[in-house]
């Protein structure tokens, strides 16, 4: 081998970590489906060469070559990630109250970190990073981190972006359009719903200054004392959002800059089936079925009444399915159905001989299945899984029902329905255009990474919304005095015919009087 070619194979093998970055990556909240979403993009940064440090609640089982894990596991991600399904009703009320659960969450997460050892210990080394990737949801008392370290701060969205992110990066939702994500409208509103949208949207806002931003601000004042700036401040000064969206899907919006859709960024390669899901699925004559509702909820705490329409209604067709039931048995089981405690579901999903998908809209499964090209029937329970299953609709992705109101005959016509050849060419349409982009979703998610880090912080990037009061963003001074000034002109003109009048009504009457 020429020394030329040894020289030019050294530089490729040495230049990645030569350029390599240090990158720090917040991640507190205890949802795994959350974590699940963020992980495959800190892994391929550590397989690109940077050097990565991950504040989470789930550290690697196998260490990782450039991967060094900050675990603040506390136990709480166990009864987060365990969820019995009688505790979420699905009512209206419930759905309106999401922000209330989403801030108690966010105190435990804020009180268990910061008195983790690992993490304490963390501050103190006050370590160097040249970006720092932040979850943006309920935790706002780790966004000092950006402040302490001096870093350039990324946000990073498993979800819908939050209505309070929005106000915070310069450019609020118009709820017009712009459904809050914790009901189950899609941007095509009737009057009433945007009604509803509208007040929720304002009271979500009020709900997250009293029960979110202010109580972060005693949990970091506790922790860290009285020199850190406003958290709003801090957040304002963010470099960028990746959030898991895309206008195929999640419906079209605007979008600043800085804002990127990465949707599907979880989603690596299919891989190759278990022997016995394998044989399973490749020898049913009509298709399979695949039932799950995620990571929280189990679907063996089922009502009794709600597990015997499901057994009857899958039981009566066709297809085989495969059910994730965390139970060692399921009582009555029909013959065409497998039941497993573990599934690999991407693999399962773009199987082709996988017809259906009946989950709960959570938006990493409803993207997988999107991806792959499999039609839903979607059980939205809480959080965003009641816009997401509405969206899905409205795109010919998949059909909604409510759990608590569906019996054996409405859940069997729901699969009978997208398992119809219409239904399943406008599932492969809407994956066509959901996979259509000029990059991977992981590919465009490390360019901005390191498109941040290469410009330190990037800050051409913001608006010059960002920071500016609600009053001039929605031109409510110009409009005051645009409105003045009409009056104004309108008093002026007024007062000017009434004048002329005066004066014309004046003469004639003195010359009518001379006349007399």
């Amino acid at each position: 081998m020429k020394p030329q070619t040894v020289y030019s194979l050294i530089l490729l093998i040495i230049l990645p970590c030569l350029n390599g970055y240090k990158i720090l990556g917040v991640f507190p909240h205890p949802g795994k489906s959350h974590f699940d979403f963020f992980e495959p993009l800190m892994k391929e940064l550590a397989h690109k060469g940077h050097e990565v440090t991950v504040i989470s609640h789930f550290p690697q089982k196998i260490p990782l070559k450039g991967y060094t894990d900050i675990s603040i596991v506390d136990g709480s991600h166990l009864k987060y990630n365990n969820v019995n399904i009688t505790h979420f009703t699905g009512s209206r009320l419930q759905q309106h109250l999401n922000s209330h659960f989403l801030a108690q969450l966010g105190w435990a997460a804020c009180d268990n970190g910061y008195t983790q050892k690992a993490f304490q210990d963390f501050l103190k080394s006050r370590p160097k990073f040249d970006v720092i990737l932040m979850e943006y949801f309920n935790t706002d008392c780790y966004l000092p981190l950006a402040h302490i370290l001096k870093a350039p701060l990324i946000g990073l969205s498993s979800c819908a972006i939050m209505p309070w992110t929005n106000l915070q990066m310069g450019f609020p939702d118009n709820p017009g359009y712009v459904p809050i994500p914790f009901i189950g409208v899609h941007d095509k509103m009737t009057f009433f719903e945007r009604v509803e949208n509208t007040v929720l949207y304002l009271l979500t806002s009020v709900i997250y200054k009293l029960l979110i931003d202010i109580p972060s601000h005693e949990t970091v004042k506790k922790h860290l004392g009285d020199d850190i700036p406003p958290l709003s401040e801090i957040a304002a000064n963010t470099s960028l959002v990746l959030t898991n969206m895309h206008f195929s899907l999640t419906l079209p919006r605007p979008l600043p800059p800085g804002f990127i859709e990465v949707s599907g960024m979880n989603i690596g390669k299919s891989k190759k089936l278990p022997e016995n899901l394998e044989k399973w699925i490749s020898g049913a004559t009509h298709g399979v079925v695949y039932l799950s509702l995620g990571s929280m909820i189990k679907l063996h705490t089922f009502p009794e009444e709600k597990t015997k329409a499901f057994l009857k209604a899958l039981g009566r067709l066709p297809q085989r399915v495969i059910w994730k039931w965390e139970a060692e048995t399921l009582p009555d089981q029909p013959s065409n159905v497998m039941i497993q405690k573990w599934l690999p579901q991407l693999d399962i999903l773009c199987h082709p001989n996988v017809k259906a998908y009946i989950a709960h809209g959570g938006l990493l499964g409803t993207t997988e299945a999107v991806h792959c090209g499999v039609p839903m029937v979607v059980l939205p329970q809480f959080g965003d899984q009641f816009t997401n299953a509405k969206a899905l609709e409205k795109t010919k992705g998949g059909v909604v029902l409510d759990f608590w109101s569906l019996n054996e005959n409405t859940l069997y016509d729901a699969v009978k329905t997208v398992l119809e050849p219409s239904f399943q060419e406008s599932a492969k349409q809407l994956s066509d255009r959901f996979n259509d982009r000029p990059m991977p979703a992981m590919d465009t998610a490390i360019y901005w990474v390191e498109y941040v880090a290469r410009h330190k912080g990037a800050p051409h990037l913001k608006t010059a919304a960002v920071g500016m009061p609600l009053y001039q963003y929605l031109l409510i001074d110009v409009i005051a005095f645009l409105l003045l000034v009409l009056f104004v002109v309108t008093y002026m003109f007024y007062f000017l015919v009434r004048t002329i009048f005066r004066k014309i009504f004046v003469r004639s009457s003195v010359k009518k009087l001379k006349k007399n």
